[in-house]
């Protein structure tokens, strides 16, 4: 198992105004690659572990060889589920709320080639004539990638509903 650290290096220290703890993405990338990497030795799973920071979050991608037994875990609810608990893990030992992302075998990468035909799909029923076009409920991180993907479209999107309902709409500008 390897950790490698991209484009930390830069990164100033920010004080929480919660705790008045000094933390560092660094830190928080290093907190969240020693809890995957013991994860993936309990359960024998192979996985190389790569973290970057960029735009004041931390990305933690795990990978592996082609024929490896590391995608069992890379199902979209499978790293969901394992990014909260990571999040949990850092916090706790930060004391303040992460919003790492985590990656397993490109699931990431699949997860935004699936928004990106949903986002597809709700433009061409605008196109054919709809005022507005709902999107199934999806997390924060997926909804920020939708408005990402509508807006390079042409097209505006926003937010509605609240917690596990929340979801993104899709109009003309």
């Amino acid at each position: 198992m390897s950790i490698e650290t991209e484009g930390s290096a830069d990164i100033e220290p920010t004080v929480t105004d919660e705790h008045s703890d000094v933390t560092t993405l660094d830190d928080e990338g290093d907190i969240a690659a020693d809890y995957i990497e013991e994860l993936l030795d309990i359960t024998d799973l192979d996985g190389d572990i790569d973290i970057d920071t960029r735009d004041g979050r931390v990305y933690i991608s795990v990978n592996s060889e082609q024929n490896s037994n590391l995608r069992v875990l890379s199902k979209t609810d499978t790293v969901q589920a394992l990014q909260e608990l990571t999040r949990i893990a850092v916090q706790t030992k930060t004391g303040r709320f992460s919003r790492l992302i985590l990656d397993v075998g490109g699931s990431r990468e699949a997860r935004q080639a699936e928004l990106t035909v949903l986002v597809d799909r709700a433009i061409d029923k605008l196109e054919e004539g709809a005022a507005s076009a709902a999107l199934p409920p999806m997390s924060s991180y997926e909804r920020k990638l939708v408005h990402d993907i509508v807006a390079e479209r042409g097209f505006v999107s926003e937010s509605n509903g609240e917690g596990r309902e929340r979801h993104t709409v899709i109009t003309r500008s």
